[in-house]
């Protein structure tokens, strides 16, 4: 089957397509809203994409308000598209401690974590394995 664009967009943006992007896809198929789905994907195609912050700045603004949020999954996502984008550890981890000051330590250790296992990732390194 050929890639969507929408699919195409969230490749460009993670690498990947996440699972929860092919869930979206399949229900409105089966629902005979693709065109509503769309319609979501512009809007989040216009904020991302065409948006005056560049992907690296953007993407980190994400992870920070995740991490606030406690919402370990999508900041895990948005961790590895901020790698991506070119962040390193140091604009990673200046995300954690700027999500302390709104979020506590609650996110500033999940943070932690979740940012630890995305620049694992990214490098292979399983010195903290």
């Amino acid at each position: 089957m050929n890639e969507t664009p929408v699919e195409t967009r969230y490749k460009e943006l993670f690498g990947y397509i996440p699972d929860s992007v092919h869930l979206r896809i399949d229900l409105a198929r089966r629902a005979g809203r693709e065109a509503a789905l769309e319609a979501i994907e512009h809007l989040r195609d216009t904020l991302i994409h065409h948006n005056p912050l560049e992907c690296k700045t953007q993407q980190l603004v994400h992870l920070g308000m995740l991490l606030v949020l406690g919402r370990e999954a999508p900041a895990l996502m948005h961790a590895h598209a901020a790698i991506q984008a070119g962040a390193d550890a140091p604009d990673l981890h200046g995300v954690c401690e700027t999500a302390a000051i709104v979020g506590g330590m609650p996110a500033y250790n999940l943070g932690v974590q979740v940012v630890s296992e995305a620049l694992q990732k990214s490098t292979g390194d399983n010195t903290n394995a």
